[in-house]
């Protein structure tokens, strides 16, 4: 089965990234604006009862993060994705190195850059056009994160859902 590492936003911030990605993302149905943390990988029914308590213990030995989304930015040319970037973060990047060892070990497929997808798989002049305009969108927000999910794709509706939440801290 395939499963993934993320963070998802408060409902405020999901509802304004989700103004842009209904209408610039094609990957909208699929899952909610999310940090994604560890990209997906294969693991057995045996391997994830591991790996779930790997994650419960690096959960809980991290304390709640504040994120801050600084702006919007591009990973053009690499692709034509628009996102708003989440600041630099130690403490969310340790998070992420964590669920990248253990027994979550596997190569990462790119450096880790936290933000929030607002849209993808754009022709080169829509991206252009699209990234001009919400450049000029002021971009300031900031807030604490209690929780990680471990995500599990359903292939029969093509969907990310959550599997298991893991509290920062061991709260709530």
């Amino acid at each position: 089965m395939s499963y993934g590492i993320a963070i998802f936003p408060s409902q405020d911030l999901k509802e304004s990234i989700n103004s842009y990605r209904k209408r610039y993302d094609p990957h909208y149905s699929m899952i909610a604006p999310h940090i994604t943390l560890k990209d997906s990988f294969e693991a057995s029914d045996a391997e994830l009862e591991h790996m779930i308590a790997y994650i419960e213990d690096v959960a809980s030995a991290t304390m709640p993060i504040t994120i801050q989304i600084t702006r919007v930015s591009s990973f053009h040319p690499v692709n034509n994705a628009i996102y708003l970037r989440v600041g630099e973060n130690e403490a969310l990047t340790t998070l992420h190195e964590q669920l990248y060892d253990g027994p979550l070990t596997h190569e990462q497929p790119y450096n880790f850059v936290p933000h929030l997808t607002l849209a993808q798989k754009l022709s080169d002049v829509e991206h252009a056009d699209v990234l001009e305009r919400l450049k000029m969108v002021t971009v300031e927000h900031e807030e604490i994160v209690h929780e990680i999910h471990l995500l599990k794709f359903d292939h029969d509706k093509e969907r990310w859902n959550v599997y298991k939440t893991f509290s920062l801290g061991g709260n709530r």
